[in-house]
Parts: structure tokens; sequence; C-alpha cells
């Protein structure tokens, strides 16, 4: 039976984040009142059947580990496969790989001893709701070396940028993967690859001195290689900025992309938290916003997505604004068009003011006073 392993790449992603990964790295910033990034890619594989997924990271992964723990919360803590998080090994003196090709060469093992013959590659700042099934179905009937994932978006923005178009004819074959800003049909950074072409490209990219895997192996040998690709439906975002994480929370405030996105079957899955539910004092007042369990609101909460453990006092406003988890907002504050990252205290009486273009950000820990 042909399966497939799983492969998050997080070493040449865009951050662009700011004060949100100071501490952390960009797969695991919190997003939507309780998830991280990584939840999307990683429920995405494990929703696709997937039982071992590992993940390429340098740097910055403390926050990573504690999220994903033993992998139980996405049923990967087993005893065959499972989740893997492969920092770079540099103990072979013999080793000439960088970027992203150090990964492979170095956790060569991992994909040796995996029993599938197929690898699900992805990064984590594509979010959507979809298993990679019939993504799997179309490669095998098309006897491809490699099936990228892509998607159609109706207005490209900045966040866009960074990502290959992809240019295929009817029947879905690639015939260029270009930079073309004004193509539409963006490149999700998920791909489907046989593996054993996978090693074979590895060693020939090293054995040339490249850094980049997904350039020198697949987009710089595109006559040499069977690619098809396969449409992405539903709702996805690009996430690598301030701008654009600020601007995708928000759009989660209306109905029907929250509902496409998190309850679509079979679910996104997270980190599970005990907190109580949502306790709404007397002068609550609540409008068009995500509040996560474990808040205490006692001010008026508008168009706004608050994480879990935050809480309001009253006499605080907080408007069009992400408030991540256990802040504390005293008394007469004033937030618009805000980012406050975790465990950030605003004392009594301050007003934070950002626009929707250039979103104000506090990094974590922070307490904000006169």
């Amino acid at each position: 039976m042909n399966t497939m392993m799983g492969l998050i790449n997080l070493e040449h992603e865009h951050h662009y984040f700011h004060e949100l990964t100071y501490f952390r790295n960009g797969a695991s910033i919190p997003f939507a009142g309780r998830y991280r990034m990584i939840d999307f890619p990683l429920s995405n594989m494990t929703n696709s059947n997937i039982k071992e997924v590992a993940i390429f990271t340098r740097n910055k992964y403390r926050s990573l580990m504690d999220h994903l723990g033993t992998g139980e919360h996405w049923e990967l803590d087993r005893r065959n496969g499972g989740l893997f998080i492969l920092p770079p090994d540099w103990n072979d003196p013999s080793d000439i790989s960088k970027g992203d090709l150090q990964f492979f060469h170095n956790n060569r093992d991992y994909f040796e001893r995996g029993k599938s013959s197929y690898v699900l590659i992805s990064g984590s700042q594509f979010i959507t709701n979809s298993n990679y099934k019939a993504a799997f179905k179309l490669h095998l009937e098309r006897n491809a070396d490699i099936t990228l994932v892509s998607t159609q978006v109706e207005s490209l923005k900045k966040e866009h940028e960074p990502y290959c178009r992809i240019d295929a004819d009817e029947d879905g074959w690639v015939r260029d993967i270009t930079n073309d800003k004004k193509n539409p049909q963006v490149f999700t950074g998920v791909y489907i690859i046989n593996k054993d072409l996978l090693m074979d490209l590895v060693d020939e990219c090293i054995a040339h001195h490249q850094g980049d895997f997904f350039t020198a192996a697949i987009q710089e040998n595109q006559s040499k290689l069977k690619i098809q690709t396969y449409q992405n439906e539903g709702y996805s975002a690009f996430i690598n900025s301030i701008e654009s994480f600020y601007r995708h929370n928000m759009n989660l405030l209306k109905e029907e992309n929250y509902l496409d996105l998190f309850y679509k079957q079979p679910f996104i899955r997270t980190k599970v938290s005990n907190h109580p539910p949502v306790t709404y004092r007397e002068k609550a007042m609540v409008k068009r916003s995500i509040i996560a369990d474990g808040c205490v609101v006692d001010g008026e909460v508008n168009s706004s997505v608050v994480f879990r453990g935050v809480t309001v006092e009253s006499g605080a406003v907080i408007k069009d604004s992400i408030i991540m988890q256990n802040c504390v907002i005293e008394e007469g504050v004033y937030l618009e068009n805000v980012i406050l990252d975790k465990d950030v205290h605003v004392t009594a009486g301050q007003k934070l003011i950002g626009s929707k273009n250039k979103p104000y950000a506090v990094a974590k820990r922070q307490v904000v006073t006169t």
C-alpha cells in the first residue's frame, strides 16, 4: 500500500514578524485564539493518514517543542513512526552541505528508516484546512515525480511575493515555475515527491554546493522532471509578516471564514488546555470577537481576537486588536489596532493605538506603564 511520510521544513521561511519572533520561531506564533501556526500543516498531515512527521528547525525552537510535546494531540505519540523534531547536526567533519540540504544530509536516517515511499513536504506559513489524500491519489494516477499544491489567489498582496507561481496546462502538468508576481496561481510550499527521487536530488544538490533544495533540485530541473499541480480549495492564507498575521486574524471574525477553517472535518488539532469557560462580568460588552476559554471580561471587546487566560478589567476598551495568552488589561486602558504578545501587562489608563496597515505590537512579558 502506498503511503506518505511528512516533513515540515522551516529552514527557508521568511520571517518578518519582529516582536512576535523575539523569543520563538515563526511556526510557534499563536493564531486565531487558541492555535499555533504549526498546527495547520501538522493537522493537515495527520488528517491525510500520515503517521510519521519530521520538523526541520534551526533556532528558537524551545516554544515549538513545548507546544508539540510528544505529539499526542495529533496522535503522533506512537511506538512506530510519530513526531521527530530535527535540529541540524554539525558532528560530521566531512559534511559540505548547507541550508536545508544540511538537514536532509544529517537526518538521512529519518527517510531511510521510514516505510513510506513518498514524502509530503510543507512549511508553516500557509494556513488552510486540507487533507492531501486527493493530491496523493492524483500523484499516483499521473505517475508524477512531484506534485505541487497551488492555490488561486483572488487579490495579490505583499505576502504572496516570496512564493513561486505555477504555469500549468489543462491536464495539470507544470510548464513553468516562475517568479511572475502577476500570476495568481501561487505555489503553497506544499508538495509530494517520491522518496528515492528526493534523496537522489539531495545528493546531487550537495555535490554542486547548493543551499536551497526546492530551488536547486526542482525549480532549476523542471525539464527533467514530471511535475503535476493540484489545486487547493477552501479558505487559505499566507502569513509571513506582522501585517498579514494581523489581517488574517481579523478575517476570521467573518463567520464564513471561521467556519470554513475550523468547522470543516477533519478538524485542525492543537494542544489541549484545561482552562475554565470565559467569565463575563457585569460590565462586559463583547461584539464580533473571538474570546478563548479562561478569560475574565469586565470591559468592552469589539472586533478582536482574545486568547486564553486574558483579564480585561472594568472600563477597558479593546478594539480591532489581538490579545495573546495571559495578558492583563487594567482599568481604563484603550487599545486599538494593537497586538499584545503573551503575558503583557498594560497598566491602568494607558492608550495604545496602531493602524490596520501597521498595527502596534508589544513583545511578550512586557509591562506597559507611564
